[in-house]
């Protein structure tokens, strides 16, 4: 993904958050303003805080290293965020994950699969609180 398509991608995050009636703000480009790494968005409403790092692809999986991953948990955590990955597949919404509910491969990278993001990430309706999931396992069937 280009430099100007994940900057894209990340306004977008920004605007949508905005719209939700989130405080939002997106953070300096990675390595350019501070030493330590920063997420690429912070948002809060009402008592909710997220540190999302943010990733967009045209369909393969995305990749984030377990550096990455890290430094987000750390700053989350000091920050008092819940630490969030945010992917972005092309022609489709973003989708949310914890990341110790991500795919860790062998070599301690992280990976989100298309079909993973649809099927078991937390919408933005849901993580902005404007929804809920109900999934059959919660009734009595």
């Amino acid at each position: 993904m280009s430099n100007a398509k994940g900057d894209r991608r990340e306004r977008e995050l920004v605007n949508e958050l905005d719209d939700a009636g989130f405080a939002v703000m997106r953070a300096p480009a990675s390595g350019s303003a501070t030493d330590r790494e920063l997420p690429d968005v912070l948002a809060g409403n009402d008592g909710d805080f997220f540190a999302i790092e943010a990733k967009s692809s045209a369909g393969d999986p995305i990749y984030l290293t377990g550096e990455e991953v890290e430094a987000l948990v750390y700053f989350a955590q000091n920050f008092g965020a819940k630490p969030r990955i945010g992917v972005r597949f092309d022609r489709e919404a973003w989708y949310f994950f914890h990341p110790g509910d991500c795919y860790v491969t062998d070599g301690g990278n992280y990976r989100v699969k298309k079909e993973t993001a649809l099927e078991e990430g937390t919408d933005f309706d849901e993580l902005t609180g404007q929804s809920t999931r109900t999934q059959l396992d919660q009734y009595d069937v």
